[in-house]
């Protein structure tokens, strides 16, 4: 794992404190990680869960994109909305999941981390 991703996950660790951060290396240099139990709020089935993403080792050159959550619903039945997608077969690592695609325009190598990228997704999720 390369010093930036090993970095990254430490300030997600810092970040995200109180919450499991697990990663598993990816044999070129970055990580699949996976922080739990995070709040997707109310409007969403589950309304709490994990999200993960994958910490490429071009990090922080390359943006952390896309990232992943258990399969979510609208909790009032509603289709979801544009940037979640989901349905039979999708996964991220073996795992049923919705991805939540939320590409970071005019991001910035030196201000745009992976704790950062995951709390814009957060709120934008809670947004809903």
């Amino acid at each position: 794992m390369t010093a930036e991703v090993a970095g990254a996950i430490e300030e997600l660790r810092a970040t995200f404190a109180g919450h499991d951060v697990t990663l598993e290396e990816d044999g070129d240099g970055g990580a699949y990680v996976m922080v739990a139990n995070l709040a997707f709020g109310p409007a969403f089935s589950p309304a709490s869960g994990w999200i993960g993403f994958h910490i490429g080792c071009q990090y922080p050159a390359a943006d952390v994109y896309p990232h992943f959550a258990p399969p979510l619903a609208r909790a009032d039945a509603a289709s979801l909305p544009a940037g979640l997608s989901g349905g039979e077969g999708m996964k991220w690592r073996e795992l049923p999941a919705t991805q939540i695609s939320r590409r970071s325009n005019g991001r910035r190598d030196d201000a745009d981390t992976a704790a950062i990228k995951l709390t814009k997704v957060l709120a934008w999720i809670r947004s809903l």
